[in-house]
């Protein structure tokens, strides 16, 4: 038989333990409700992505659902850029900047909240890996929004309607990746 205090421990971990999944897939289906799952780019496409990009020091990069940070932290760490991202889902949010803190990453700032809602005129690379409906939701504001020559490189899924504006295209397996300069 086991002690009391210690069946007390044990009842409270599976406590926790049960209501963190439940929350972490809570805000899985939130996410996704949303407009984008959560999907995490593969490491190796995500270094022949950042590698195409012709990156300065002054330059600021945002990563709009940027799920786990993976992006975000790469480019601060490989290039030495300020870097943000955005997403609406608190859990993922809370991972990253966690793995953050434990990198010592200091050029990189995540934010709780709706892409809609982002303000886009201060950044030079904006990363997009959502879903094609959202994006053409999304488009308006990044016409209206955008730095002039603003790089958008959209992961996954071509943005509709901006043909004009495409100037690369990395085939990769599963996703393939649109470049886009918008010219003001």
């Amino acid at each position: 038989m086991i002690p009391s205090f210690l069946y007390w421990i044990l009842i409270s971990f599976e406590f926790f333990f049960v209501f963190g999944i439940a929350l972490y897939m809570f805000f899985l289906i939130y996410s996704s409700a949303m407009g984008s799952p959560y999907v995490p780019s593969k490491k190796k496409q995500l270094e022949e992505i950042l590698g195409s990009i012709p990156f300065k020091k002054k330059m600021k990069f945002l990563d709009l659902g940027c799920g786990d940070g993976r992006v975000v932290m790469s480019v601060a760490r490989r290039y030495g850029v300020q870097a943000v991202g955005v997403d609406i889902n608190p859990m993922v949010i809370a991972w990253a900047r966690l793995k953050t803190r434990l990198a010592r990453l200091t050029k990189v700032e995540f934010r709780v909240e709706n892409i809609f809602k982002t303000k886009l005129e201060n950044f030079d690379v904006v990363f997009l890996f959502l879903m094609p409906k959202l994006l053409l939701e999304l488009k308006p504001k990044l016409l209206r929004e955008a730095k002039k020559n603003a790089l958008f490189i959209s992961h996954g899924f071509k943005i509709e309607g901006w043909d004009k504006y495409r100037y690369k295209t990395l085939s990769g397996t599963p996703f393939p990746t649109y470049f886009y300069r918008l010219s003001k």
